[in-house]
Formats: C-alpha cells, sequence, structure tokens
C-alpha cells in the first residue's frame, strides 16, 4: 500500500506535466500489485493465491520498466526512480518467495492413489 500510494503521487506530477498516459500506466500497475494481493488472499485456497501474487509479481515488473521509461525521458528524476525501483524489487522478491511457499505447502493429492486421464476415482 505504502509503495502504491508514493506511485500514486508520483504521477501527479506527471499529470500536471500534461503526459497522462504514463501516469495512468504507473497507476494502473501500482494498484493492480496491492489488488491483486487482495483478490488472491480473500480466494478459496492457496493455488489462487499464488496465482494472483504471480500477476502481482508481473504488475510489479512492468512498472519498474516504466519508471525507466520515465527516467530515460527525464520525466521523473533518478533518485525517484531508483528508489521506485529498489522498493519494487524486495516486493517482487516477496511476492515471489510466498507464491513458492504457498505451492509447495499444497496438499498433492490422496497418498497411495493415482488419477488416470479420462477416470473418475472410484
Amino acid at each position: 500500500m505504502e509503495l502504491a500510494t508514493k506511485v500514486y503521487l508520483l504521477s501527479s506530477s506527471l499529470v500536471s506535466g500534461r503526459d497522462f498516459e504514463l501516469a495512468r500506466e504507473f497507476r494502473k500497475s501500482a494498484i493492480s500489485i496491492v489488488s491483486n494481493v487482495a483478490e488472491g488472499f480473500e480466494r478459496d485456497g492457496k493455488r489462487e493465491f499464488a496465482h494472483f501474487l504471480s500477476i502481482a509479481k508481473g504488475s510489479s515488473g512492468e512498472l519498474r520498466t516504466q519508471l525507466l521509461l520515465a527516467e530515460r525521458l527525464g520525466l521523473v528524476s533518478s533518485e525517484e526512480s531508483e528508489q521506485l525501483r529498489s522498493d519494487l524489487l524486495i516486493i517482487s522478491k516477496q511476492l515471489s518467495g510466498l507464491s513458492k511457499y504457498l505451492k509447495k505447502s499444497q496438499p498433492q493429492g490422496r497418498k497411495g492413489t493415482r488419477r488416470r486421464a479420462g477416470k473418475l476415482p472410484t
């Protein structure tokens, strides 16, 4: 939430500079990260939660790329961009770690039974 707030405030300066499209993309990516974490948490099961964490991680990469572009275009300072990208990298690693944990902690089926393609267990 803290990062999304920072990005949202940073994007306000882009809006005032008339770069609406990039500001919109910043906001969408930042909001997507926190929203997908929240939505995944509220879903039924670890597998769905892990799936939504993966989507959030993708949005994190998207936002890092957008920050690099904005920096190269001179729309944000290198200090602002570097700090936010550093924060995003940490968040991305945390999302990845939690997703791996969730996937490993899922039961892999009933012990001693094997399901064959096209056949339902009896």
